[in-house]
C-alpha cells in the first residue's frame, strides 16, 4: 500500500510538472519564435525605404523631408520616437509620428494630407508613411519613453484616451482594457501586455510599427489601433484622429521609463 501510494503520488507530481513545463514551453517557444525571426527582421527594408524618403524631394513643392520638426528641432530624429505624442505650438494640437508626419509632407512638400489619410493602409502614400514611422522609430530604438505632460493639452488627451481605453461599447461589449487592462491575460498562445502600467505599457506600446509576419506588412501604430477596433467590433476610428492620437498619449505615459524596441516583429 506504501508503495501504490508512492508510486501515485509520484506519478501527479510528474504530470503536474509536464503541464508546468508544456504551459511554459509554449510561451517560451513563441518567444524563440520571436527572437528567431529578429535576427533579420524585414522591417529593415522599410528603415531602408523610409531614410531615403526623409532624403528625397518629393511631391508638388519638389522638397525633402529634411526641415520636418518632429520635437526634437527641424530635421532632428533621433530621440523624437520616445517622446511622442506631444504638443507641437505650429499646429496648436497634440500629435503622434504619423499625424505630425502628415503635417511636414502637407506643408514642405505640398501633399495633400487628406487624401493620405483617405488612403488604404499599405497604398501609396500611406505605405511611405509606414516606411518613414519604420526609419524615424528605429532611430530612438533603446532609448526610453518619456512622453511629457507639460502642457494642458496633452494633459487633457492623456485622459481622453484613458476613457477611451475603458470605453466599452459594441456587440461584444468591449473595450480595450478587455484584452490588455490586467496582468496575466493571453490569446492563442501569446501574452498580452498590460498597457495600463509598467513594463507591460512599455513593452506593448514601445513595440510598434512592428513587421507583422502573417501580413508581410509593416504597421504603424496607427493601423494597428485601428485592427484593434475592428477585433472589438467598433467602428474604424479615422486616421491620426484625435481618438487614436489620445490612446497613443495614455499607452506611451504609462509606459514612461520602458525601453523602444521598434521597429518589432509580430506574428
Amino acid at each position: 500500500m506504501g508503495i501504490t501510494k508512492t508510486l501515485l503520488l509520484a506519478a501527479v507530481a510528474s504530470f503536474s510538472a509536464s503541464g508546468l513545463m508544456a504551459q511554459k514551453s509554449a510561451t517560451d517557444s513563441v518567444a524563440e519564435y520571436r527572437a528567431m525571426l529578429q535576427d533579420g527582421n524585414p522591417a529593415e527594408l522599410f528603415e531602408a525605404k523610409g531614410e531615403d524618403l526623409w532624403k528625397k524631394r518629393r511631391g508638388p513643392k519638389n522638397a525633402s523631408l529634411e526641415q520636418c520638426d518632429l520635437g526634437k528641432g527641424a530635421g532632428r530624429v533621433k530621440g523624437a520616437f520616445v517622446e511622442l505624442p506631444r504638443y507641437f505650438a505650429d499646429t496648436k494640437r497634440v500629435q503622434d509620428l504619423e499625424s505630425r508626419l502628415l503635417s511636414c509632407m502637407e506643408v514642405l512638400q505640398g501633399f495633400d494630407a487628406n487624401e493620405i489619410v483617405k488612403t488604404p493602409f499599405g497604398k501609396g502614400e500611406q505605405s511611405n508613411l509606414e516606411s518613414l514611422v519604420a526609419w524615424i522609430a528605429a532611430e530612438s530604438k533603446g532609448l526610453t519613453f518619456n512622453l511629457s505632460q507639460a502642457h494642458r493639452e496633452e494633459v487633457t488627451a492623456y485622459e481622453v484616451g484613458k476613457r477611451l481605453f475603458f470605453s466599452r461599447a459594441g456587440t461584444h461589449d468591449f473595450a480595450c482594457a478587455s484584452c490588455h487592462g490586467t496582468d496575466g491575460k493571453r490569446i492563442r498562445l501569446q501574452d498580452l501586455p498590460n498597457l495600463t502600467k509598467q513594463p507591460g505599457a512599455g513593452e506593448g506600446f514601445g513595440a510598434w510599427p512592428a513587421y507583422r509576419v502573417s501580413s508581410g506588412e509593416l504597421w504603424g501604430m496607427q493601423r494597428r489601433l485601428n485592427d484593434c477596433y475592428r477585433q472589438q467590433r467598433f467602428p474604424y476610428p479615422g486616421y491620426a484622429s484625435d481618438a487614436t492620437i489620445a490612446l497613443g498619449v495614455y499607452m506611451g505615459v504609462n509606459g514612461k521609463g520602458g525601453q523602444s524596441t521598434a521597429p518589432s516583429i509580430k506574428r
